[in-house]
């Protein structure tokens, strides 16, 4: 499975330009299966959000299908999705056969008002992409271990964030932190740049094998992409040799 990580800059709140670059950089990519893109690719990290969202096939959904359909890719990344009265940080993957799937951010990064008028969602999800089966997280999900705990059930954790400079050092902590813990490949999609709200972002995106090495990485900084190839095979082999996840203990999350 080849997967690839755009990193780049975001111009706030133009999503026709932002729309353009990574037409540009996805035309540079040796044909991956997947393309991960930020948190809010197409805006950046607003707390406009009712100027900002979208019904969930509007125009981002719109770009993503003819993106994926030209790239043969699965394309990921998340939007401002408007449904009722409600706001959703959704991260929807689209395939190249038209067939999407979607996560709405569970855990709302609330601190300077940012997503206090977004609602959080309520349902974990894990689906199969040309047989890796994949798990989405969003950005400030990566602190809460508890809901990204692999079950068995995922290969592939995918964070798509606008994680600040200031954190960065927790940032590159925690993504390995979920790979060993969860025994899994763990790709995080960062931007670099300073947003609207005057707040820097380093990039750092990183892919990350079962054992918490950093099997590609971004580099801090740098618009650009950086790809690796993941081996089912290898990661199955590695359970098998080092099967801590048969002594996790069991839960039930209460929403």
């Amino acid at each position: 499975m080849r997967v690839s990580i755009l990193q780049s800059d975001i111009t706030w709140e133009n999503k026709s330009q932002n729309f353009r670059k990574y037409e540009r950089m996805i035309s540079q990519l040796d044909n991956p299966d997947i393309i991960i893109l930020p948190e809010m690719f197409s805006t950046g990290f607003t707390a406009n959000s009712e100027s900002q969202s979208e019904p969930a096939r509007g125009e981002t959904f719109d770009w993503m299908i003819h993106t994926a359909e030209k790239s043969s890719s699965g394309i990921c990344g998340s939007y401002i999705v408007r449904v009722g009265d409600d706001y959703f940080n959704r991260w929807v993957f689209v395939s190249p056969s038209r067939r999407s799937w979607h996560y709405d951010k569970r855990h709302l990064f609330k601190m300077n008002n940012v997503e206090n008028n977004f609602t959080p969602g309520e349902k974990r999800l894990v689906f199969k992409f040309r047989g890796l089966s994949i798990c989405p997280n969003i950005c400030y999900d990566l602190r809460f271990p508890v809901w990204s705990r692999n079950r068995n059930d995922y290969e592939l954790l995918i964070l798509s964030a606008n994680w600040p400079m200031a954190r960065r050092d927790v940032w590159i902590t925690l993504l390995k932190a979920r790979a060993i813990e969860n025994l899994s490949f763990v790709a995080g999609a960062n931007r670099i740049g300073t947003d609207g709200a005057g707040i820097k972002y380093s990039g750092d995106s990183l892919i990350i094998g079962p054992k918490g090495e950093e099997i590609a990485s971004a580099g801090k900084n740098s618009e650009c992409s950086v790809t690796a190839v993941l081996s089912l095979t290898d990661l199955k082999e590695f359970r098998k040799k080092f099967p801590a996840h048969e002594d996790a203990d069991n839960f039930t999350l209460n929403l």
